[in-house]
């Protein structure tokens, strides 16, 4: 089997049966076997590294982990023994993950960082109060204040700046629930150095929502209906839109 390629029947059998995944998981590998898959040991690798980037989420908190350096994980790593040092197989996954071109498993965006070190400076940023999410100021800050008047107080922001690392988290987490399928993770979550998130746009939901906000449901709210009428935003990912992303209504292009 190719380091990344379509994992064969056989193959996939004993990959689900060593990893113990479940019944539903491995439904979802069977019927897109013409997906691009990581390898056996990548996926092994991921595990490991999903926990990482999960730990030290909680030792530096929800809100510094939006905007954290890789150059800063690599400190606390190596100098907190709750989180541990990233070991080379990580790294090597890591940089592959950043690095490598995603047209080949179906994702066209265009990247918005090459620098896996990208550090945000705290001047260039707001913290929005009761949220744990930062905006850039200019923008998309204005942009967010108008809409909070123009839609109402039920909108709220669900999710800000994303650096590289919190990027690198939220794909990594729908790559391993996704059994390694960089395919259909792909179609969810942009990949570390291609996220909007990491220069300007910014996800509002509805109040008490909660996950229903990265639903297709958001479509169907009084909030998105207003947001339509609107003219200094758009839409970032419509339906079938060229990039290769599932439909997003909670995605606010800075424009």
């Amino acid at each position: 089997m190719d380091k990344l390629g379509t994992i064969s029947t056989m193959n996939r059998r004993t990959f689900l049966t060593t990893l113990s995944l479940s019944p539903l998981l491995a439904n979802d590998i069977i019927d897109n076997s013409k997906d691009i898959y990581l390898s056996y040991h990548e996926y092994t690798t991921l595990k490991r590294l999903n926990n990482r980037l999960k730990t030290l989420r909680r030792y530096i908190g929800f809100a510094n982990f939006n905007i954290v350096s890789f150059n800063e994980a690599l400190y606390y790593g190596r100098n907190y023994s709750k989180i541990g040092a990233f070991t080379k197989d990580e790294l090597s996954l890591v940089d592959k993950l950043f690095s490598e071109n995603p047209n080949r498993y179906g994702f066209y965006g265009s990247m918005t960082c090459s620098n896996i070190n990208n550090k945000i400076s705290k001047r260039d940023i707001v913290k929005i109060p009761s949220t744990g999410h930062f905006l850039f100021k200019g923008t998309a800050l204005d942009d967010y204040k108008k809409l909070k008047k123009d839609v109402g107080d039920t909108l709220v922001l669900t999710s800000g700046v994303r650096n590289i690392v919190k990027q690198l988290s939220l794909y990594a987490n729908k790559l391993y629930k996704n059994g390694g399928n960089v395919t259909q993770a792909s179609m969810s979550i942009a990949p570390p150095a291609y996220s909007y998130h990491t220069i300007s746009d910014f996800d509002v939901g509805r109040k008490g929502w909660g996950y229903k906000n990265f639903t297709d449901a958001f479509a169907s709210t009084l909030e998105f209906k207003k947001m339509t009428k609107l003219d200094y935003i758009s839409m970032r990912y419509n339906k079938n839109n060229s990039d290769g992303v599932r439909f997003e209504p909670w995605h606010v292009e800075v424009i």
